[in-house]
């Protein structure tokens, strides 16, 4: 019978039985005659227990003298424990020392951020961070999985853009070939064209901006899952926002519950998220701020404690809808019942989270649009191609792009945002 490997996610299925884990040594202490160590793979925490007398002095000593993440194969039979971190333990026939760790420099003690963010590729070895990062993982499969079931085509978007998508104040410039070019603020007017081809469709990629923002909110470079749907209005497009992300969570709850517990998340205020979300109107949530005593101007746009504000009356996300028309982006439909507010939307997180989702209805008339893009001051022949979506068939349609990161800050009850990625893009921060 050939040898068992196993994850320690899967070790339930060999109670009884002799494995081999491939991992690295995450803590060690030895009491006389036994060493304990508990051994990590990326899917779990596993307890091993060496006896001094089952393995001989030498292998004992090799044993209890391991670095921290030294990386090891380790064999014995495993049982049901449930004192022990993960449920399980393995008592240890023999192991084979893979590679020495030299001094890990981050101990199981208190470090402090900057420490650790200098220290991002290490630090993600942890139990918090990979929980973290497992249920980014989850988000991103369930928001396919939704788009697929929904029967939208994945068709992506370029990095690379010649024009600007949301404003020319936070672009990285390139230098492409002798013309400028930029890194791609989002993919939604490429969507466009593909959603007059495919009808529904989304894509999925990291987006840029170049903001001088240093909160707790805000990263350089993220990642948006963005849809775009032919015949489709504002309501219909807020309906379909709310059952991704109602679906997202739901998948988060069921899937990751372990994860979810390492992070003392309180689950409960996610259970309680139902369908339909709450909806209000932009002069609806100013009326909210000046009742809680803020001085706010109607037209000026919500900053995070605004956001935070709104989103306090609310236990679900709630939408914000019908900003004014001159501060949302060129290619807003405005409402035909009020010129001054635009057919768009966006998702407020509850928590203090802020928008997680920015959408709306794009105009569908070629001689509004060449009006916006002139008055916005757009080089017209960037936009040539766009604008040609209109002259060849145009519908109403509409679109949204959430924000990755932010929802799962949201979602993991995170402080910061520099947690959900694996290695945050931020001001005056790049490295490592």
């Amino acid at each position: 019978m050939g040898l068992t490997i196993s994850l320690i996610k899967n070790l339930h299925d060999h109670i009884g039985q002799e494995v081999t884990v491939q991992g690295w040594l995450y803590n060690l202490r030895s009491s006389g005659k036994i060493a304990f160590l508990i051994v990590r793979d990326g899917s779990g925490l596993m307890q091993c227990i060496v006896a001094k007398n089952d393995l001989g002095e030498d292998v004992f000593s090799v044993a209890k003298n391991m670095t921290q993440e030294t990386s090891l194969k380790i064999t014995g039979v495993v049982k049901e424990e449930p004192r022990a971190v993960g449920g399980y333990e393995m008592l240890v026939q023999n192991f084979e020392v893979i590679t020495p760790a030299q001094d890990y420099p981050i101990s199981h003690k208190e470090h402090g951020v900057d420490f650790l963010m200098e220290r991002r590729h290490l630090w993600i070895r942890s139990p918090r961070q990979m929980a973290v990062l497992r249920i980014r993982s989850e988000v991103e499969h369930a928001l396919r999985e939704f788009f697929y079931q929904n029967d939208f085509v994945l068709a992506d978007a370029p990095i690379i853009t010649p024009a600007a998508c949301e404003g020319t104040t936070n672009l990285f410039e390139l230098d492409y070939h002798g013309e400028k070019a930029y890194l791609s603020q989002s993919g939604q007017l490429y969507n466009e064209a593909n959603a007059m081809a495919l009808g529904r469709i989304y894509c999925f990629g990291p987006t840029f901006r170049a903001e001088k923002s240093k909160t707790r909110r805000h990263l350089l470079e993220f990642w948006m899952i963005e849809a775009e749907m032919a015949y489709l209005d504002m309501e219909e497009n807020m309906k379909l926002q709310e059952d991704m992300v109602h679906y997202a969570i739901g998948r988060v709850l069921e899937r990751c519950p372990k994860e979810l517990a390492i992070l003392e998340r309180d689950v409960e205020r996610l259970k309680r998220i139902q369908k339909p979300f709450p909806r209000i109107s932009y002069t609806e949530a100013v009326e909210l701020l000046k009742q809680a005593g803020e001085e706010f101007t109607w037209g000026d746009d919500f900053g995070a404690p605004h956001e935070t504000i709104i989103s306090s009356h609310f236990d679900a996300p709630v939408f914000v809808h019908r900003y004014p028309t001159a501060i949302k982006a060129f290619y807003m439909k405005p409402d035909p019942e009020n010129a001054e507010v635009v057919l768009g939307a966006d998702l407020l997180a509850p928590e203090g989270y802020g928008e997680i989702i920015g959408g709306g209805q794009r105009i569908d008339d070629l001689a509004l649009l060449e009006q916006r893009v002139k008055e916005h001051g757009l080089p017209e022949e960037a936009f040539a191609w766009y604008l040609d979506l209109r002259r060849y068939g145009s519908v109403p349609h509409s679109g949204f792009g959430l924000g990755l990161e932010r929802t799962v800050a949201w979602i993991c009850g995170l402080d910061h945002i520099r947690e959900t990625i694996p290695f945050p893009r931020m001001l005056h921060k790049m490295y490592p």
